[in-house]
């Protein structure tokens, strides 16, 4: 089931790296919206992403979704882990939101994968609406851009 290779991937990612994001075996196209980590997505953050994905490419840069949507119940495994991984709450929640304020949960945020494309979307995204959130992790966005195209301040992670 592509939650639990997403979960194992994250997992090994907090454990083995720290705050860097690894490409998961499991990592979705954007345009597949039968798989529900895409389709649940709310269709304002979908359709941005799927332009980015399309512009990107054009440019040479495959863009993956290494996580959209995830239940509360995946959120709070993730959390649990984290937990697990750096030995306290305060210090998970540097990487992980809690089920009730993850804007995975809601289908508002994306982890893009894909070679360099994480660094295409910083550079590029605020032309789609999308905006890197937090410092510390370069691979969470979110439809966040102003009527301007500009992208709020980042966060320094996830507990902020």
């Amino acid at each position: 089931m592509r939650l639990v290779g997403t979960a194992l991937a994250l997992a090994s990612a907090l454990t083995f790296l720290g705050p860097v994001a690894a490409a998961s075996a499991d990592a979705a196209s954007p345009f597949d919206v039968s798989d529900p980590t895409v389709g649940r997505l709310d269709p304002a953050l979908l359709a941005a992403v799927q332009q980015a994905a399309t512009a990107a490419a054009a440019e040479g840069i495959p863009m993956t979704i290494t996580s959209g949507w995830r239940t509360p119940e995946f959120q709070q495994q993730l959390l649990d882990d984290a937990i697990q991984t750096y030995g306290s709450y305060s210090a998970a929640r540097q990487y992980v939101q809690t089920p009730q304020q993850s804007k995975h949960v809601s289908g508002k945020a994306v982890d893009i994968g894909g070679n360099s494309a994480d660094t295409w979307l910083i550079a590029n995204g605020a032309r789609f609406g999308l905006c890197r959130i937090y410092a510390n992790e370069l691979w969470h966005f979110e439809l966040a851009a102003d009527p301007q195209g500009n992208c709020p301040p980042l966060l320094p992670n996830a507990a902020s």
